[in-house]
C-alpha cells in the first residue's frame, strides 16, 4: 500500500510540475538549448556522443520546419514564441561535417571549443581510455592501477568487467590532472598492449578546420577550456588559467571575441560559483551546462540548461522534444 501511494505521490509531483512549466512557458517562452557533440559515424560510443550524419540531418531539418531558431549568444530576452538553440561541445574534426549540414538546412550553432589538442593527433582522454578497454583487444585478465590514492586492480575478462574499469577509471580521471591522467593511460597502453596512435577517428580540429567553422555566418566559437577538467576539482588559479587561456587562445587562432563559454561535462558538481565568477570577470555573458531544464529571462546566464542529443531517428526525436517543453 505504502508503495502504491508512493507512485500515486510521484504521478501527482510530476502532473503538478508539467501544470507549472506550461504557465511559466505561457508567461516568458522558453529557450530549449540542445547539446551535441560529433556527427561521425558511431562506433564505441559509451557516452552516446555520437549521431550519425543521416539523423543529425534528419533533426536539424526538422527543427527549422517546427520551430523558431535562436543563436546561443544572443538577449533571448525579447523572445515572442518558444525558441530552439544548437550547440556543440569539445571540438572534433567532425564538426566540419556538423557545418556542412546545419549550413544547408540553414540553422545557427555554437561550437565551444577545447583548445588543448587543436593541430594535434591526440585523442581526447575519455576517448583513448574508451579503445584501450572496450576494444577488440587480447585482454590479461586483470588491470592494476598504480597510484598513490586511485590504486586499484579489476578483472579485466570479460566485457561487463572492463565496463565496470572503464566507468570507474572515467569517474577519476575527471579529477585528476592532465600529468597525472597522462601516467594513468601511459599504463592502460602497456596493460592493452596498444599504442598511442590512431587512425585519426577520435582526432580535434586543426587550425585550419577551425577557422573553417569560424567564418560561417552560421556559426559561433564559445571557449570549453583548453584540457576538459572538471573545474570544481581544481584550485580558482587554475580554473583561472583553464577558463580565460582558452578565451585568448581562441581569440588569437580566430581573430573573433570569444563571448560564450560551456562549462566541461557540465552537470551542477562540476562546476562551482568561483567558476561562474570568474566566466564574468574573464568577460563571458553567458555560459552552459549539461543539466537539463528550459532557459527563461529570470534564469541564470551562468547556467543555462542544455539536452544532450544522443543518436535518435527524427521521429525518436520529435517525440523527446516535445516533451521537453513541460517536463
Amino acid at each position: 500500500m505504502r508503495k502504491l501511494a508512493f507512485y500515486a505521490w510521484l504521478y501527482v509531483e510530476s502532473e503538478l510540475r508539467k501544470t507549472k512549466n506550461r504557465i511559466l512557458n505561457l508567461i516568458d517562452p522558453p529557450v530549449v538549448v540542445l547539446a551535441y557533440h560529433r556527427v561521425s559515424v558511431p562506433q564505441i560510443d559509451f557516452h552516446s556522443l555520437v549521431v550519425s550524419p543521416e539523423n543529425f540531418r534528419a533533426q536539424m531539418e526538422f527543427l527549422k520546419r517546427n520551430f523558431h531558431l535562436v543563436r546561443f549568444e544572443e538577449d533571448w530576452a525579447a523572445a515572442k514564441k518558444p525558441a530552439v538553440a544548437v550547440t556543440f561541445d569539445d571540438g572534433y574534426a567532425d564538426n566540419v561535417l556538423a557545418l556542412a549540414i546545419v549550413e544547408e538546412v540553414g540553422v545557427p550553432v555554437t561550437f565551444f571549443i577545447s583548445t588543448g589538442n587543436i593541430d594535434s593527433s591526440n585523442e581526447f582522454w575519455w576517448d583513448e581510455l574508451e579503445r584501450l578497454v572496450l576494444g577488440e583487444a587480447s585482454y590479461p585478465p586483470h588491470f592494476q592501477l598504480n597510484d598513490a590514492k586511485y590504486g586499484k586492480t579489476w578483472s579485466t575478462e570479460t566485457y561487463r568487467e572492463r565496463r565496470r574499469m572503464y566507468w570507474d577509471l572515467h569517474q577519476s580521471a575527471k579529477k585528476i590532472t592532465v600529468v597525472r591522467r597522462t601516467g594513468w593511460l601511459r599504463q592502460i597502453r602497456e596493460w592493452a598492449g596498444l599504442n598511442e596512435v590512431t587512425d585519426g577517428a577520435n582526432r580535434s580540429l586543426t587550425h585550419d578546420e577551425l577557422m573553417i567553422l569560424a567564418k560561417s555566418q552560421w556559426v559561433t566559437i564559445g571557449a570549453h577550456t583548453i584540457s576538459h577538467p572538471t573545474l570544481s576539482s581544481l584550485t580558482e588559479e587554475e580554473q583561472r588559467h583553464e577558463v580565460v587561456s582558452s578565451k585568448r587562445q581562441l581569440e588569437k587562432l580566430t581573430g573573433r571575441e570569444i563571448t560564450v563559454f560551456s562549462y566541461p561535462f557540465g552537470a551542477k558538481r562540476d562546476y562551482d560559483l568561483t567558476t561562474s565568477r570568474i566566466c564574468r570577470e574573464a568577460g563571458f555573458n553567458k555560459a552552459a551546462a549539461a543539466f537539463p531544464g528550459e532557459a527563461h529571462r529570470w534564469g541564470d546566464p551562468y547556467q543555462i540548461p542544455r539536452h544532450a542529443i544522443p543518436n535518435w531517428d527524427v521521429d525518436t526525436f520529435a517525440a523527446k522534444l516535445k516533451g521537453l517543453w513541460i517536463r
